[in-house]
Order: C-alpha cells, then sequence, then structure tokens
C-alpha cells in the first residue's frame, strides 16, 4: 500500500495539513498554545467560547487538517481492516470533498436547530466545545498519518492507537459537554438519543457507504 504513487500524494497533503497547523498558529500563538492543553483545563474553553464568530479563521485552518489528515487516516484503516483500497488522486478527492462537506453540513444544520428552537447561544458553545475537540483529533490524525507513511511500523498497532486517542479526546469532549448541559438535557433526554442517533452516528454511518462505493 506504501507505493510511490500513494507515498507521494500522501506526502503533499500531510504538507498542507502541517502547514494549516503552522498558520493557525501563527495567526494566535497565544490562543494555539490554549488549544494544546484542552484536555484537563477548561481555560480554552472558558475564554474563547466568548469571542467565536461564525467563521473563525483559527478554526478554519485547524478544519483543513482536520478534513486532509481524517481522509487520509480513514484510506489506510479501511484499506487495512476491511478491503484493499488502490490509490486514486479523483477517487481520493472525492473522499475528501465528502468527508469536508459531511463535517460542514452537519454543523449548519446544528446551527439551524440552534436558531429555530432559538437556543442559538447555547448551541453555539456547544458547537465550539465539539469543534475544539475535533480539531484535537485532526492533529492526532496527522501524528498517527506520519507513522503510517514514514515508519514501518505494523499500520495495525498504529491505526488502533491513533483511533483509540481520538476515541478518547472525543469521549472526553462529550463528557464535558454533557456535564455543562446536564440540567437542559436531563428532562429532555429522549430528544438527545434523537439528536445522538441523527446527527452523530448517522453522518459516519453515511461516510462508511460512501468509502465502499470508493471501493467499488
Amino acid at each position: 500500500m506504501r507505493n510511490y504513487i500513494t507515498y507521494e500524494w500522501f506526502t503533499i497533503f500531510t504538507i498542507i495539513g502541517l502547514f494549516s497547523i503552522v498558520v493557525a498558529k501563527y495567526i494566535n500563538t497565544l490562543r494555539f498554545n490554549d488549544f494544546m492543553y484542552v484536555i484537563g483545563n477548561s481555560k480554552y474553553l472558558k475564554i474563547y467560547t466568548k469571542d467565536q464568530k461564525f467563521i473563525d479563521q483559527f478554526d478554519s485552518f485547524l478544519f483543513i487538517n482536520l478534513s486532509l489528515s481524517f481522509s487520509i487516516f480513514l484510506f489506510f484503516a479501511y484499506s487495512t481492516f476491511v478491503s484493499p483500497l488502490d490509490f486514486e488522486l479523483v477517487s481520493f478527492l472525492k473522499l475528501l470533498f465528502v468527508v469536508s462537506t459531511i463535517i460542514i453540513i452537519k454543523t449548519l444544520i446544528e446551527r439551524l436547530i440552534g436558531s429555530l428552537f432559538e437556543i442559538d447561544s447555547l448551541m453555539d458553545q456547544y458547537l465550539f466545545q465539539k469543534t475544539t475537540f475535533k480539531n484535537l483529533s485532526g492533529i492526532v490524525f496527522l501524528m498517527a498519518n506520519l507513522f503510517l507513511l514514514y515508519t514501518n511500523l505494523s499500520i495495525e498497532i498504529i491505526i488502533t492507537i491513533g483511533f483509540s486517542l481520538v476515541c478518547i479526546i472525543n469521549f472526553i469532549g462529550f463528557l464535558s459537554s454533557f456535564k455543562t448541559y446536564q440540567k437542559l438535557l436531563n428532562p429532555n433526554f429522549f430528544y438527545f438519543l434523537l439528536y445522538l442517533c441523527a446527527l452523530e452516528i448517522g453522518p459516519y454511518i453515511l461516510l462508511y457507504k460512501v468509502i465502499r462505493e470508493y471501493n467499488a
């Protein structure tokens, strides 16, 4: 799987991901440093939730890395554990487009829900927390991809460790959000479960089907 063509293109995409992280740090070094220590430290969420914008430059550049790194990681994971994939640039760009589109549309739908139920402020805070932990996951994906591309370590072990770390990061983010909004969620727990199924689990099922089509 680590053929020359795959290696070359993934190197280009990885460099773009690294560059986007560097730009994010350059835009706001202090914020980036706080962001890297968000786990176990609520300082970042408390300070920067108030300053968030609909389109945030800092988060936008981290999103670029998330989309690229997540797509590369998905390629390796699916090819290793499900079915071998032959790398094709056009097909991979389609996968990248689908990954990015799902994340963006999912966020827009959640904002729309916030507007419809007149809980814009609450939804903005919740989305900021989720976005923060997703962007942190993007950095983990990037690090895992570096090991996948440039070392001879077991692909299965690298993918398992990377996936486990991302699950832990997002579970911590979920617990943080649940703790913050527990009083609101308890009397509406059924609707919360519907939300999880429709907007948290559903998109990943859709993404899995897209990857299967990619391999068809």
